[in-house]
């Protein structure tokens, strides 16, 4: 495999059909593949070691060519040009949705729209996150079979529009095209054996329509009337590609091992899923008007919750089926994106305690059942038996919502959303007309809300603190009025926002926390700005704005 350089992160677009996700550079190469699933080991990770992760690029030999990348409009399928002043060149890829098997599909249609255009490609899997070896075999003219020697994933076949060449154990081809030409390649994972797929042109003509027919039928279902379609849209379509048609659960990200800061060793693993993120996203589906991933979610959480832990009966995060078993493992053998390493897969935060959780899996449910379907006898039971357990262990340290690594505290964000827990559940068993010991439900939020302002408050500094005991403020102070736990007009929110502004603003971006609370997340480097976090002040100033507004009208009328 010829040398890479790591390209930014901001020069990859993203392709999936809703079992895994590719990353595809603006240098039109697939950088980074997990296969079969989301949190499976990657075939594909040149996005974190250009020469041992692996790559499939189509290059255009075009000398100072410019790259353009967007996509095909209300879809999923990506578009990347080189424009030359004697060529221009075309790279269309996309993962056709596949409703009935298991076969996980990446086509790739090139073309030449202006000139004559010479593209070299190559395909040079490394499996198992690029520590196991592999073979090629050649099927015919057009097709080569990649295998790892220990079988750790299934079979990958690369099928050409043109004839294929192996160079060792990849494969390696230089074509030609001229304009008006186009010719395609496919990489299919989950067969064994069979006939080779054709890639003709009127059969890739079928699949791009099937492709695009899919995610535009699926974009017409959004109630979203407002100005900022185009943006909404496309994060909606982002959304949906992290959603696993098999499981119905939201992974947090497709991606491990990308730094806070370049050359930061915060690296971490998002290809799970965290029941924040989950319960975050649900909300947005309902909100758009998809009702049926909301459902599913709802489902592969509530099926969550009949778990019982050490811990409590919720987990921090899950693979993508639900499982547990999340080990942190470091992959010393990769470099890291722009030299960050460690490198490390797995999440050993899944075995944290995080009290939050439970404030934002039981806003879901409340948010499910008020705009859905009631709950059934045993998911109530379920939600009955979660908020006792916060009433028995409310007031325990923890690692919190930035799953800190430098011991347990009582985290004012956790403290709120255990509020959050009750609250709903209150409010749930009101609208609903369940059965609940309502008293004490009410006697126990009572008794969070005053502890919230007797421990958490600090005179001298006119703010809420991160944790008790300390004198500075985080981020997640942002969520106190969006969770109705505060008046976005009280005068101590008002100062808690100010301090925010003052301390953890950089420009229009935000930070979760200071350089000062190192010692809080026991871990050596600094932190980036935090692109939720820079939503959130948003959004919390919007929401005081919006009341102050509402109060003068009131008190005008």
């Amino acid at each position: 495999m010829a040398a890479k350089t790591n390209n930014p992160i901001e020069d990859y677009g993203v392709i999936g059909d809703l079992h895994t996700v590719a990353l595809i550079s603006t240098d039109v190469s697939i950088d980074f593949l997990c296969l079969p699933e989301f949190d499976s080991p990657t075939v594909f990770a040149a996005l974190l070691d250009p020469v041992k992760g692996g790559a499939f690029s189509i290059t255009p030999l075009l000398e100072r060519s410019r790259r353009k990348q967007m996509y095909v409009p209300d879809t999923n399928i990506l578009t990347t040009r080189h424009l030359s002043e004697r060529a221009i060149a075309e790279v269309i890829d996309y993962m056709p949705i596949d409703t009935t098997g298991d076969r996980r599909r990446v086509i790739r249609t090139v073309r030449a729209i202006k000139g004559e255009i010479t593209f070299l490609l190559q395909c040079c899997p490394r499996f198992d996150y690029g520590r196991k070896a592999h073979s090629c075999r050649r099927i015919d003219e057009r097709a080569i079979e990649f295998a790892s020697e220990e079988g750790c994933v299934p079979p990958l076949r690369l099928v050409g529009g043109v004839p294929l060449q192996t160079k060792g154990t990849d494969v390696e081809i230089t074509f030609v095209l001229k304009a008006g030409q186009e010719t395609s390649f496919l990489l299919e994972c989950g067969i064994c054996g069979g006939p080779t797929a054709a890639v003709d042109e009127e059969i890739m003509s079928q699949s791009f329509t099937a492709t695009s027919t899919f995610w535009r039928d699926w974009v017409a279902k959004s109630k979203y009337k407002g100005r900022w379609r185009e943006a909404v849209t496309r994060s909606a379509l982002v959304l949906k590609l992290l959603t696993s048609r098999k499981y119905g659960s939201i992974i947090a990200a497709p991606t491990f091992g990308l730094p806070e800061r370049p050359g930061g060793g915060r690296n971490w693993d998002y290809r799970y899923i965290w029941m924040r993120d989950a319960a975050f996203m649900l909300y947005a589906f309902m909100r758009l008007g998809y009702t049926e991933e909301a459902r599913q979610s709802m489902l592969w959480l509530k099926n969550r919750m009949s778990t019982d832990g050490k811990d409590g009966p919720l987990q921090v995060m899950y693979r993508v089926n639900g499982d547990e078993n999340l080990d942190e493992v470091t992959l010393e053998h990769l470099a890291g994106y722009q030299k960050s390493a460690p490198v490390r897969i797995g999440n050993a935060a899944s075995r944290q305690l995080q009290l939050d959780i439970y404030g934002e899996v039981m806003d879901a449910v409340y948010l499910a059942t008020k705009y859905g379907d009631g709950p059934s006898y045993n998911a109530w039971k379920n939600v009955c038996d979660l908020v006792n357990w916060v009433g028995q262990n409310w007031t325990r340290p923890d690692e919190g919502i930035w799953e800190v690594r430098g011991g347990r505290r009582e985290f004012l964000h956790s403290r709120v959303m255990c509020w959050v827990a009750v609250d709903r559940a209150l409010r749930l068993a009101e609208k609903r007309s369940l059965p609940a010991p309502v008293y004490d439900w009410q006697v126990l939020r009572t008794t969070i809300y005053e502890n919230i302002f007797e421990s958490f408050w600090n005179e001298d500094m006119q703010s809420f603190v991160a944790y008790r005991g300390t004198d500075f403020v985080d981020a997640s102070a942002l969520l106190m009025p969006l969770v109705r736990f505060i008046s976005p007009i009280d005068p101590r929110w008002l100062g808690t926002m100010k301090r925010i502004e003052a301390d953890l603003t950089e420009d229009a971006l935000v930070y979760r926390y200071t350089s000062r609370a190192a010692g809080m997340d026991g871990l050596e480097g600094t932190e980036g700005t935090f692109t939720a976090c820079s939503f959130g002040i948003s959004s919390a100033s919007r929401a005081h704005i919006s009341l102050r507004r509402r109060v003068c009208c009131s008190s005008a009328c």
